[in-house]
């Protein structure tokens, strides 16, 4: 086994730091299956029925639970061991990252064969939702270490593997599914079985290649530029002293409010496009895909301009026209424009992805870059909350309304909630302030 401390993972000199995105996304791809999800909930509500569901099956929204609570995990873990992510490096954080993921997908492949929702939600859910969260934050820091010229670039390349894990995972889950099923079986067991050992080959490459710059290494010709904004520190904030501050907290709503109304189509993308205007299921695997895409596209392309216009700048877009794009969604369902419909949907998810990409450089500037890593670990805290909320307002509330109306125009009042998620979101954002120098560090080591 190779070396997994942080001390074997020191660049030597000489080092190209770009050989050290590609070890991000080689774990973010994997990781980022989650937000594909989504492909596999009409398949294990029709378990048992195969070709339908039949009595006993599960409902879509209990299958739904398991994203929620693996997305809940996820904030959940990157704040207990954002810590020891820091202290351990990335590498040993992406191999128990792998053993988490990995073995969550083959305890869900047994659920599914042995019909146990409660394995579902222990395997992929709590189990794959730790491996999420080591997984997601462990590049992070580390990649801002390499570019501190380029922070919000440096994110965004940190972070698009993940938001483009449905670009692969949608469209294999599918293709699995269909190359496994039978007669007796939908195949989503065997297709789980399969990916576990794909990600696993994957995510380990990236823990072989993944290194640490050296203490006091910077870009060969950079040096740092006098701060030009008051929102932009050279000072210090240790994780413990930054959660006490009300700017952590501000920003904990910014991300919880765009994640919120963002998630939530990511979780029943699939479902939806068939419901609204009666896709194929290859096809809505398609419109999974494109999503990741257009996450993928965000977060690199959102978070780079937030180094031209500024990070709250950038969540006032994100907001604003987020919300615009939301309100319109019904009215191209109304039309029966599938076209206009991706369209508005696939930028909402850039900016949705965008919003995650630059949050960590929003942190970076207000708390500088001495544990930046730990204090974006208890951030996404807000992802937790906003995995509950999205989710669980889409599924629960478009069965609901299924109920008293046609299913093509069960998610329009969903899309209009979501732009109320948005304005909260743009206040907390308009209210972000320099953090009160009492909370800066004297000496960081």
């Amino acid at each position: 086994m190779f070396p997994l401390s942080r001390a074997a993972t020191i660049a030597p000199a000489g080092f190209n730091r770009w050989l050290v995105p590609p070890a991000a996304i080689a774990v973010h791809m994997c990781i980022g299956q989650v937000y594909g999800f989504s492909v596999f909930k009409k398949p294990l509500a029709k378990v048992l029925g195969v070709t339908e569901s039949a009595a006993g099956d599960w409902s879509e929204a209990d299958v739904g639970v398991a994203y929620s609570i693996a997305l809940a995990l996820l904030g959940v873990a990157a704040a207990v061991f954002g810590k020891w992510v820091e202290r351990s490096g990335p590498r040993k954080a992406m191999v128990v990252s792998m053993a988490c993921f990995c073995t969550g997908l083959l305890l869900s492949s047994l659920a599914v064969r042995w019909h146990q929702l409660w394995l579902l939600y222990v395997g992929y859910g709590l189990i794959g939702g730790i491996g999420l969260g080591l997984g997601y934050i462990a590049p992070v820091s580390t990649l801002m270490k390499w570019f501190p010229d380029r922070p919000g670039m440096a994110t965004g390349m940190a972070i698009m593997g993940f938001g483009g894990g449905a670009l692969i995972g949608g469209p294999l889950a599918e293709e699995l599914m269909e190359f496994f099923s039978t007669k007796s079986s939908v195949g989503a067991a065997e297709a789980m079985m399969a990916m576990a050992g794909l990600y696993a080959a994957s995510m380990l490459f990236g823990a072989v290649i993944v290194r640490v710059p050296p203490d006091g290494w910077k870009p060969e010709g950079w040096e740092p530029r006098e701060v030009s904004s008051k929102l932009v520190t050279t000072a210090s904030v240790s994780v413990d002293q930054a959660w006490k501050t009300p700017q952590f907290w501000l920003l904990w709503v910014v991300l919880c409010m765009n994640v919120s109304a963002g998630i939530g189509i990511l979780g029943q993308a699939s479902p939806m496009i068939q419901d609204m205007f009666g896709v194929t299921p290859k096809a809505a695997a398609g419109y999974v895909g494109l999503l990741s895409l257009c996450n993928l596209a965000g977060r690199f392309f959102w978070s780079s301009m937030s180094d031209l216009i500024g990070r709250k700048g950038i969540y006032c877009v994100y907001f604003i026209l987020g919300a615009a794009l939301y309100a319109s969604v019904p009215w191209t369902q109304g039309r029966g424009s599938v076209g206009l419909f991706v369209a508005a949907t696939g930028l909402i998810l850039s900016m949705y992805g965008g919003g995650f990409a630059t949050i960590p450089a929003y942190l970076r500037d207000l708390f500088g870059s001495y544990q930046v890593g730990a204090i974006h670990g208890r951030l996404i805290t807000a992802w937790s909350m906003a995995a509950v909320i999205g989710p669980q307002l889409m599924d629960r509330l478009s069965v609901a309304n299924k109920k008293t109306m046609p299913p093509e125009q069960a998610y329009n009042s969903i899309f209009h909630l979501m732009v109320g998620l948005l304005f909260i979101g743009l206040v907390a954002n308009l209210l972000v302030r320099p953090v009160d120098a009492r909370h800066h560090l004297h000496n960081p080591s």
